[in-house]
């Protein structure tokens, strides 16, 4: 097996195994040089031209760049991040690339971003096998939260931010005070650093961001969900919930928030047309909204990978890859389409933001750099991370050696020289003389699990070097 190269896919339909190499030789350019002027060392992944390297591009590319089998790291631009905390914990949105200086504005004068750090080094972790660097990071991530909550917790045990801290810069937010999306992903941070002192067993810290954790779950489902409508809002500073259905109300499903009846009521929205259901999966606003527009105008419409992927993620929690794995292939299917107008998928860009009706880049008037073509740090949660975990459907462990495949159809599908730490393993579905059958090469003991059509599941041992099961024996 070569163990210099990224892993291949296979896929009935090509189209999706040509993008999914084509993001690979793309990111490429999206590796920066600091040099001696900035203050920042070594390469970092940010958009290419770019005068800041942002909080948001370090943790999401973190979760595609995992699988590059090492050929790009996806520690360097979160460890630039964690370089520049401040004595008080403060860690900034972003930063100049040029000078390596915070940059911060009149709307965010904290130069605050989105809490996310924490989730993101635990996917690393359970791709990487690296305990050491939990020991590392867990203490900055402590520091980073605490600062948080010293300066936006208020008496009431909620966050109160600047709303751009999110990302979602024009989601019509009405006299919103409280934002629901920044509230939950503090409960994502303190979810992931309790799990992040698990492994450290490190009981003290996981018990006290545990208790964190389930304290915000408790206002958060008290204030913000609304039992008539199924849904999450913000609220005003009166504590009275702020009525508009945005994207952003699901991120409760990542952080595991709602029970499962209130994750139902939420997750049917996604697939109903008057509400998050349109053909490309998912607008940032509801249909039903009067702000809703169908060329997008930013958060008022458009179809944003990163928001997808999040919805994506969400629905795993509550073991619905059946419908996880429909929008995956439905949203890929679209950015391949809007790649060029003649259908011509050799050729074209993927786009920060697509329309929720048709295929196509999202617009907005007066906004001539958006959308940002070849986003990478968006687009490729989608034609890597999508592809691999949803629509082969495969989630890896390191430090529990295991490999789980969820199958929910039958078909040519698979992953080759896929690199587990210092173990290549390829896992391929295919139809043989005898019937389907699943085709593995290893060069170390792991454990496979699989779940075939959410009837047929089974883990086994798989040794080193090559074997086959079929699934009719199962």
């Amino acid at each position: 097996m070569t163990k210099h190269d990224f892993p291949k896919i296979h896929f009935y339909d090509q189209d999706f195994v040509d993008i999914y190499d084509k993001t690979w030789a793309w990111i490429q350019d999206c590796w920066i040089n600091g040099g001696d002027k900035s203050g920042i060392e070594g390469k970092f992944f940010s958009y290419p031209g770019s005068q800041a390297v942002t909080q948001a591009d370090a943790i999401l590319s973190s979760f595609f760049l995992v699988y590059s089998n090492r050929i790009f790291q996806a520690h360097p631009t979160l460890d630039l991040f964690y370089s520049r905390q401040e004595p008080n914990g403060a860690i900034r949105h972003s930063y100049d690339t040029v000078t390596g200086a915070p940059i911060v504005d009149k709307d965010n004068p904290q130069g605050l971003g989105m809490p996310l750090f924490a989730w993101a080094e635990f996917n690393i972790y359970h791709k990487s096998g690296n305990k050491k660097r939990v020991k590392d990071v867990l203490p900055v991530l402590c520091k980073y939260s605490t600062w948080i909550e010293s300066v936006f917790k208020k008496p009431n045990g909620l966050y109160k931010t600047p709303f751009c801290a999110t990302e979602m810069i024009n989601l019509p937010r009405a006299d919103a005070y409280y934002a629901m999306d920044f509230n939950t992903m503090m409960a994502i941070n303190m979810l992931y650093i309790s799990a992040l002192a698990d492994i450290l067993n490190d009981k003290e810290t996981s018990f006290k961001y545990k208790r964190q954790y389930f304290s915000l779950k408790t206002r958060i489902n008290s204030l913000m969900y609304n039992a008539a409508d199924g849904f999450y809002y913000d609220i005003n500073k009166n504590e009275k919930q702020v009525p508009i259905k945005t994207i952003a109300g699901y991120w409760p499903l990542l952080a595991e928030i709602p029970n499962g009846e209130k994750a139902e009521r939420i997750i049917e929205k996604l697939s109903d047309p008057k509400f998050f259901g349109t053909p490309h999966p998912f607008p940032s606003l509801s249909v039903s909204e009067k702000d809703f527009d169908e060329t997008g105008r930013g958060f008022r419409g458009s179809v944003f990978p990163y928001l997808t992927f999040m919805v994506i993620k969400g629905l795993e929690r509550y073991q619905r890859w059946d419908l996880a794995r429909e929008c995956a292939i439905r949203h890929v299917y679209f950015m391949l389409d809007s790649m060029s107008p003649d259908g011509n998928h050799h050729r074209g860009n993927l786009w920060e933001a697509y329309l929720p009706m048709k295929e196509g880049p999202a617009k907005w008037t007066g906004k001539t750099h958006f959308p940002r073509p070849q986003y990478l740090t968006y687009d490729a949660l989608s034609t890597i991370c999508l592809t691999i975990e949803n629509i082969v459907g495969l989630s890896i462990s390191l430090p529990r050696k295991t490999v789980d495949w969820v199958i929910p159809s039958l078909e040519i599908m698979g992953v080759e020289n896929l690199s587990l730490k210092n173990n290549m393993i390829t896992i391929l579905s295919n139809k043989s003389g005898r019937g389907w059958e699943i085709q593995m090469e290893s060069e170390k003991l792991y454990y496979f699990t699989i779940n075939i059509l959410g009837v047929k599941e089974k883990t086994l041992p798989i040794p080193s070097g090559k074997c086959s099961i079929l699934i009719d024996k199962l």
